[in-house]
């Protein structure tokens, strides 16, 4: 992978990072990346899905900033977090482990056992990696833990299974399956916050609820106050803003000889299209996308999302019904009346929905253009995991001098 526009002296050893960290259900790393920016350097990254099992390998291999991980991180490959043994798989990191502890321990499982479009079966979904989690938090006794899902998770029907989350957590009762009252004595965490972030109000151009649980060690968090994240952005990223020089890039090979015309027209009316839906929004929020999805891989080849999203992504100027091929392979394969010069307008690059995503341009995904888009479109947006990791960071820090002024 070739990376661009780092310092040359980037690819030295890199520090020690403040506080370790393990991922599970770690798909293409948005999770891992706004991690790593909060200070968490990775002792291991779990995913099962080969293609985003191949995006982490390769980033962390040839990532500038990431020297620390190519040293010490387990990037596993194709792991089922059921079979994940941190004494048989952690190698690289296992004596940093043994001498540091672990101070994270995140996650985002799967997402359809509790999303509408997965039919929320909840706990009697097989997808369903809550009981895993918290037994690797038993085992591994991280400092705090992370645990991120879909607003889904939050609606009425599954107040109960969350309550028992949070019993078996920090302990207390909740209604089991039979009505009846259960007590669970809890494994030593207090649940500090489990509530929604809008990924938007965190500079990412996207309509992206996402449920977030965070809770610490008992013994870690004492008299320390927890503080949820604020949102770091008033003003929301419109996608007109957010993809303006991409979208750009994408025609401005065309603005001379046979194709400038149309070239310059549909580029322009791109842009009026997307800046005039902002304008018309703007009191509510902005022209940010509606939430890009993953797709099934029963189905066939991705595109940006039900109907409901194709008419918005409409209303930005963009012809949803597709991925548009990058921009050497659209010329490559003449794709232009598809890609960009369609009637309904340009189609997104995968590229172009990394960015929607919030991820880092220079951050390179494995697999063919279905397999990439559907690990963006499955992501965490990482702007949103950085805000949760920094609040963690400030509690572990905290908690940090506190025990050192008492030694």
């Amino acid at each position: 992978m070739t990376r661009t526009n780092e310092p040359e002296d980037s690819m030295q050893k890199a520090k020690e990072p403040e506080f370790t960290s393990i991922e599970i259900c770690a798909g293409a790393g948005g999770q891992a990346i706004g991690l790593h920016q909060a200070g968490f350097g990775h002792l291991a990254l779990v995913e099962i899905d080969p293609h985003a099992a191949g995006t982490l390998q390769g980033n962390v291999a040839s990532h500038p900033k990431w020297g620390w991980e190519r040293e010490n991180c387990d990037v596993l490959p194709p792991t089922d977090v059921n079979d994940f043994k941190h004494g048989k798989h952690l190698v690289k990191s296992a004596e940093v482990l043994r001498r540091r502890g672990l101070d994270l321990l995140a996650g985002g499982v799967p997402c359809p056992p509790f999303s509408h479009a997965g039919k929320q079966l909840g706990k009697d979904d097989e997808r369903d990696l809550f009981p895993r989690m918290l037994a690797l938090v038993k085992e591994l006794e991280p400092r705090a833990v992370m645990i991120e899902n879909v607003r889904g998770i939050m609606d009425p029907k599954f107040d109960d299974y969350r309550d028992s989350i949070k019993a078996r957590l920090q302990g207390g009762s909740y209604r089991g399956d039979d009505g009846e009252t259960v007590w669970d004595d809890g494994i030593g965490y207090e649940v500090c916050e489990w509530d929604i972030l809008e990924a938007s109000d965190f500079g990412v151009p996207q309509l992206r609820p996402r449920a977030i649980l965070v809770a610490f060690r008992k013994d870690v968090l004492k008299d320390v106050k927890y503080e949820w994240p604020a949102a770091t952005h008033e003003e929301h990223v419109s996608v007109a803003e957010a993809l303006e020089e991409s979208m750009r890039a994408r025609y401005e090979p065309y603005f001379n000889g046979a194709q400038a015309k149309v070239a310059r027209e549909k580029f322009d009316r791109w842009l009026g299209t997307a800046q005039k839906r902002h304008l018309e929004l703007v009191e509510k929020g902005g022209g940010v996308a509606p939430t890009l999805v993953g797709g099934s891989k029963k189905h066939g080849g991705a595109d940006l999302g039900p109907s409901r999203a194709k008419a918005a992504w409409k209303q930005l100027g963009v012809n949803g019904l597709g991925v548009a091929n990058d921009r050497d392979t659209c010329r490559e394969k003449g794709t232009e009346d598809r890609d960009l010069f369609g009637p309904n307008g340009p189609m997104l690059t995968v590229q172009q929905a990394a960015i929607i995503q919030g991820f880092p341009p220079e951050w390179q995904f494995a697999g063919g253009k279905t397999a990439q888009y559907r690990q963006v479109g499955n992501a965490f947006p990482p702007p949103v995991a950085r805000a949760v990791g920094k609040s963690i960071a400030d509690v572990l820090r905290a908690a940090r001098e506190r025990d050192k002024q008492k030694a």
